[in-house]
């Protein structure tokens, strides 16, 4: 039975004992519900809770633990010559499982019937091409081994569903049972449903908390194994970013100053488009604009947040960095020596931006309360006056946080600088050369075939760490100004 039609199942149960919990307080009540301790409807949901939440979180946990308890299983049914020189173990099963969901979907399509799949002495040569002619994916010619693992693999599966099916129907019936059996006129239905839904909604809240704190721990983990393979003050002093990919990390140069000062070269670059531009927007959008020309400028401008960061990099590539080469290029000024640079990477980070800061900040200004304005206007000032010297001074710590929350998100882009900056990584003060942040260079380190054991793998750990606390620094940050600065307004 499939995963789908187990919970359809399950709902089916909890939805009956629904409605038979909520008849059988209303039956010990004499039909009258005003005996019954709580609403009719809260002993019906006792029972549908009861049902779902033991039911699925045993589903939960049970597909989260079965793959892994089955991969630990075949992987010693794999000998060693399997093994091929450049390739490991999760390769090897990458291929058990993927000729196990080829065999399941040949079957299923009657390509290859059950009794053959099962023959320990099938032709390998005859499976592979009926795969094949099937359209399933095969990467070479399924060895004997391989073909043996896949079908203990398709045998493990099919049984461990089974016996997932099995309890899993069982907990929901019992459970149902016993709940109904809970009914009554005295049994405090609406305390127990209520503290579920309590339970369930920090379950839901803790979700993020316990996600962050997963992500945090993997990047301390992998940064403390690449700083005993390299040493730590080399990596924050040195002013080069070489890495070696020969060996075990031979003369590596892996100073993070580099990747730091492009990141933040580039971020100011952004900064310097995005924030003058967004807070004009911001200003004429709640002190200018009309009603109806706000109601259709402000959606268009927040169009910008939509595009995918991977077309703005398609823009900076194909159509600033051409644009500026013909400016500041040989043809021009001869400052640009080719289309990815600082400035071609910032421009376009910057049209990103834009949204970011005339949004919050257009928030923060309408946010000033409109008797501040008319007392400026009766002491006979103007509106730009008013604008400049009362509201401007009064939403001040809310842009200020708004840009800082740019910057954060400036700091973090990856794919506007992998397409318009460059993958070099150097010091210098030029706007016009080549350059790379530390997003950029996490994914070329982790791009390729090298050794996740080796110093080049694991320092994009270290640079994600590097990274989590910059911008958690800018984030802090930009919550103390709002909050030290903010005026509470009536």
């Amino acid at each position: 039975m499939s995963v789908f039609w187990l919970c359809i199942i399950v709902l089916a149960i909890a939805v009956v004992g629904f409605v038979f919990g909520r008849q059988r307080a209303l039956a010990s009540a004499g039909g009258n519900s005003r005996d019954l301790h709580s609403l009719p409807n809260y002993y019906g949901w006792n029972v549908f809770m009861k049902v779902t939440v033991p039911a699925f979180g045993l589903m939960a946990i049970w597909l989260i633990a079965q793959p892994l308890v089955i991969q630990n299983s075949i992987s010693g049914m794999i000998p060693e010559s399997e093994i091929k020189e450049g390739s490991n173990i999760g390769l090897v099963m990458a291929d058990v499982r993927r000729t196990a969901e080829g065999l399941d979907n040949a079957v299923a399509a009657g390509a290859i019937d059950e009794e053959t799949v099962q023959n320990a002495r099938a032709d390998i040569t005859d499976i592979t091409a009926r795969l094949k002619d099937a359209g399933q994916v095969v990467t070479g010619t399924i060895t004997q081994p391989i073909l043996r693992a896949a079908q203990a693999y398709r045998s493990m599966t099919s049984s461990a569903n089974l016996i997932m099916t099995i309890l899993v129907l069982a907990v929901s019936l019992i459970a149902a049972v016993v709940a109904s059996l809970q009914s009554n006129k005295a049994y405090r239905a609406r305390n127990v449903v209520e503290q579920g839904i309590l339970a369930l909604l920090i379950a839901a809240a803790s979700v993020a908390i316990l996600t962050t704190i997963g992500i945090l721990l993997s990047l301390i983990f992998n940064t403390v194994e690449f700083f005993k393979l390299y040493p730590a003050i080399d990596f924050f002093t040195l002013l080069e970013w070489a890495p070696s990919f020969s060996g075990r990390g031979g003369s590596s140069a892996l100073g993070i100053l580099p990747l730091l000062w492009g990141t933040i070269y580039i971020s100011i670059v952004a900064l310097l488009v995005a924030v003058p531009i967004g807070l004009f927007a911001a200003i004429y959008l709640s002190e200018y604009a009309t009603p109806r020309v706000r109601g259709i400028a402000k959606p268009m401008l927040e169009i910008l947040a939509g595009i995918p960061t991977i077309v703005y990099g398609l823009f900076a590539l194909l159509t600033i960095g051409p644009m500026l080469v013909s400016v500041f290029g040989q043809d021009g000024l001869g400052w640009m020596g080719g289309g990815r640079s600082v400035m071609t990477a910032g421009i376009a980070m910057g049209i990103m931006l834009i949204p970011f800061v005339s949004s919050l900040s257009d928030d923060i200004i309408n946010a000033v309360p409109q008797s501040m304005r008319d007392g400026s206007y009766g002491l006979g000032a103007t509106q730009s006056e008013t604008i400049r010297q009362v509201v401007l001074p009064a939403a001040l710590p809310g842009i200020v946080g708004a840009i800082l929350l740019a910057a954060s998100r400036a700091i973090g882009e990856t794919m506007i600088v992998v397409m318009g900056a460059g993958a070099a990584a150097r010091l210098s003060l030029n706007p016009f050369d080549a350059m790379t942040t530390v997003t950029a260079k996490i994914v070329s380190q982790l791009t390729g075939d090298s050794d996740f054991a080796s110093p080049e793998a694991l320092v994009a750990f270290a640079l994600g760490i590097t990274l989590f606390v910059l911008t958690l620094g800018l984030n802090v940050f930009a919550l103390y100004i709002v909050r030290k600065y903010r005026e509470q307004y009536e």
